[in-house]
């Protein structure tokens, strides 16, 4: 990361790029989220962890506008999105994968690659049938940064493979590259260490360690893989029964009873 890109970070760290107040959620009177407040300045992986049904990934949908939320606010880049939809969330810059895969099983790993940009294509659909060299232009980009993003995932010998053919792991970077696609400046990712063997975890987090301050400003990650989430987090926050239990570095969070409570059913 560059000492021009750090200082720039450092001042947009005064206002978050998401900040997370006091959201919450219920579903027919059951808690889902209660009160949840959180931060992701630029420059950071912020992970978030605990149990199952701990409420992780209803936050996610809180954020991007997949759920509306029963009280809190949501802002991005100092403004109020709370409510926006996901498609809205998505041309800001804030783009979410999902627990499970979401690429196009037909398409190959270039056409998937190819695809995901398109989110940001602002030609007139006329100039889809009748392209002059503006478009011809926008579409070698879109190539290019296809190869760069296939390169990156370690996929470049997979470009003309069928995602059906992935293996588990390829399947995961793929779909993390079909995120990087649409150019995202808050990259969210649900669980993306799911389904992986060690080695396959070991390559994700040195891929997600490079990210923040080259392809994205930062990261908001769910992941129950604790290895991975102590090695790439700068700050974690934890959730049990829909409540944010702690928050800290890795380090902290390692050593609160409160957090080893929540997953092993004991104080330390």
């Amino acid at each position: 990361m560059s000492a021009a890109w750090r200082r720039a970070a450092r001042r947009k760290r005064r206002s978050a790029m998401l900040e997370v107040q006091g959201l919450s959620k219920s579903f027919g009177g059951i808690h889902a989220v209660r009160d949840i407040d959180f931060r992701v300045d630029a420059g950071q992986v912020v992970s978030l962890i605990g149990p199952n049904g701990a409420g992780k990934t209803t936050c996610f949908n809180l954020v991007t506008g997949f759920y509306a939320p029963s009280a809190g606010r949501v802002r991005f880049m100092g403004r109020d999105v709370t409510g926006s939809r996901p498609h809205e969330m998505a041309r800001m810059g804030v783009v979410r994968t999902f627990q499970k895969t979401n690429v196009l099983k037909t398409l190959t790993v270039r056409e998937n690659l190819k695809a995901a940009q398109y989110l940001h294509a602002r030609a007139p659909l006329w100039r889809t049938f009748l392209p002059g060299p503006a478009q011809r232009g926008a579409e070698r980009d879109i190539a290019e940064r296809a190869e760069r993003i296939a390169v990156l995932m370690g996929l470049q010998a997979r470009c003309d493979t069928p995602a059906h053919a992935l293996s588990c792991g390829e399947l995961r970077l793929l779909e993390v590259g079909v995120a990087l696609g649409a150019r995202p400046r808050l990259l969210m990712l649900d669980e993306p260490a799911a389904g992986l063997n060690s080695h396959e975890a070991i390559v994700l987090a040195r891929l997600l360690k490079t990210l923040p301050g080259t392809w994205v400003e930062a990261i908001l990650l769910v992941e129950h893989n604790m290895n991975l989430v102590m090695q790439v987090s700068d700050h974690v926050v934890v959730m049990n029964f829909g409540q944010k239990l702690a928050a800290g570095t890795p380090r902290d969070i390692q050593n609160d009873p409160a957090v080893l409570e929540a997953y092993i059913g004991k104080a330390a």
